[in-house]
């Protein structure tokens, strides 16, 4: 872990930890206990945007199998990002590698992971600008001053967001991977970030001609979009069991401007903390209890350990398959 994902890590711990304290551990405990199985069922019910999210994947990438593969890897990337102190990059990173390791060239492989998780968070955008009009239209009596700190945070957060999206689209087009390694080669040496720097160019140049095929981009553009619509239903569902049942349009409000805020704070490891202090800014306006909301997000929390802890058993299990195929006369370490 680099020094700065450490920081950011430590600053989310400690976030977590004050908002718990400052709500009551035990009210909060209490809340997400009435849910019971019914996190089982939360958890159940994300394979549904996950398949979606994998299809996103797979229309960029073709061959027999890439469904199976996106899906495994949309699974595996997920679980990393989840779990594992990589802010946002360690699950990109592995989707390329798994896709990789089942018979996609690197560069195509990549490119695809790059270019769907672009059009994944423009989706992001979109979705969270839907939620706040859709709440603006239709709900009515909700308190000026909490839709104003709300109009606030929803504006702030996807133009961060925007920001980093565009700055991220603008040095893929500029050669991201070949300058990233030309750049990583004069500190650490030809091999210190990729096996050469024709590899990078070849990847760039793939997220370059993928972009050109204007239909498939239309594609994983929809499919990210509807994976972030079908994730309301995962919001409706753990408020429904831990006994705070909202309707469909607050669940609306929670996921998309929950999301943005979410993922404005990329940089912190799982966004620990900037999740919970989401959904507590967003309680008071949809009538949510600060408890409810923060068992909302610990509901959440759960259905990533219980999805992220097999798929990473599978991760795992994958990367010993794949160097034993590799090299068969080799014992591997337990």
């Amino acid at each position: 872990m680099t020094r700065t994902a450490a920081i950011a890590l430590s600053i989310g711990v400690a976030l977590f930890i004050a908002l718990l304290a400052w709500q009551g551990a035990g009210a909060v405990a209490a809340a997400l206990a009435t849910a019971g199985w019914g996190l089982a069922l939360v958890a159940a019910f994300h394979v549904v945007p996950l398949v979606i999210d994998a299809a996103a994947i797979a229309v960029l990438i073709e061959g027999p199998g890439s469904f199976s593969n996106a899906l495994r890897a949309r699974w595996v990337g997920e679980s990393v990002n989840s779990l594992l102190p990589a802010g946002q990059i360690g699950g990109p990173v592995l989707m390329a590698r798994h896709l990789a390791q089942k018979g996609w060239p690197m560069h195509d492989a990549a490119a695809a992971v790059t270019v769907s998780t672009t059009m994944q968070s423009v989706a992001q955008i979109v979705f969270a600008i839907v939620g706040m009009l859709m709440f603006a239209a239709f709900a009515h009596g909700r308190g000026a001053g909490a839709m104003h700190a709300l109009h606030l945070a929803a504006l702030a957060a996807s133009g961060v967001l925007a920001v980093a999206i565009g700055a991220f689209y603008y040095a893929q087009q500029r050669g991201l991977f070949g300058r990233f390694s030309r750049v990583i080669g004069k500190f650490f040496g030809p091999h210190g970030a990729m096996a050469s720097a024709a590899g990078a160019d070849a990847i760039d140049a793939a997220v370059r001609a993928l972009y050109r095929r204007r239909a498939r981009i239309a594609a994983t553009f929809a499919l990210s979009l509807a994976g972030w619509l079908v994730g309301i239903g995962e919001v409706w569902l753990a408020l429904f069991f831990i006994g705070h049942p909202v309707s469909a349009l607050d669940a609306l409000l929670l996921e998309s401007v929950g999301q943005a805020i979410r993922g404005a704070a990329f940089a912190i490891p799982g966004s620990l903390g900037a999740q919970e202090g989401g959904y507590l800014l967003l309680a008071h306006v949809v009538g949510l209890s600060p408890e409810a909301a923060l068992a909302l997000s610990l509901a959440k929390r759960a259905r990533e350990l219980a999805l992220g802890l097999p798929g990473m058993v599978y991760l795992q299990w994958s990367e010993r398959d794949w160097r034993r195929r590799r090299m068969p006369g080799l014992p591997l370490a337990d």
